[in-house]
């Protein structure tokens, strides 16, 4: 069974992991960068277990989605022939991430989550979006995402 309590940690490593991408990539550089995002696709993502229904923030045409872990790997890093319109979303100097929960709906090993989250960056600007969270327990007990889905909020 997943808990309220297993989602908020998820959304928390899910955050931490995304500054820990943007260190490794201002320490390191891109190589430094893609190994942290590996890590943190095949940690928290079910690339595993067969595609993730995964819609980047700022993705868009024929590669707005992203069911490989290679598509997801060039959004977060960019840097990539293959996906040439990819800045790296999570090598943009994240500092801090926080989240505002809208709803969650659990049933056995199945969660979703729907809110905000909020990235700021080495600079104090934040990035709001509209995100969404599947997450599926695998056989050792981890939560995966299995949908990721992430837009900025409407303007009207």
């Amino acid at each position: 069974m997943i808990s309220s309590d297993d989602i908020a940690a998820a959304l928390k490593i899910w955050g931490d992991q995304k500054i820990a991408i943007s260190k490794a990539f201002e320490e390191g550089g891109i190589e430094a960068a893609r190994e942290a995002a590996r890590a943190h696709l095949e940690t928290n993502y079910a690339y595993n277990l067969g595609p993730v229904l995964f819609k980047p923030t700022l993705a868009s045409g024929d590669q707005t989605f992203r069911p490989t872990m290679d598509g997801a790997l060039a959004y977060f890093c960019g840097h990539s022939d293959e996906y040439p319109l990819d800045a790296g979303f999570a090598i943009r100097g994240w500092r801090a991430m926080e989240s505002v929960t809208s709803a969650e709906f659990i049933e056995g090993d199945i969660a979703m989550w729907m809110g905000w989250v909020s990235l700021t960056d080495r600079d104090g600007n934040v990035t709001k979006v509209d995100k969404s969270f599947g997450y599926r327990k695998d056989d050792n007990g981890h939560l995966r995402i299995v949908l990721h889905h992430s837009s900025l909020p409407y303007q009207p």
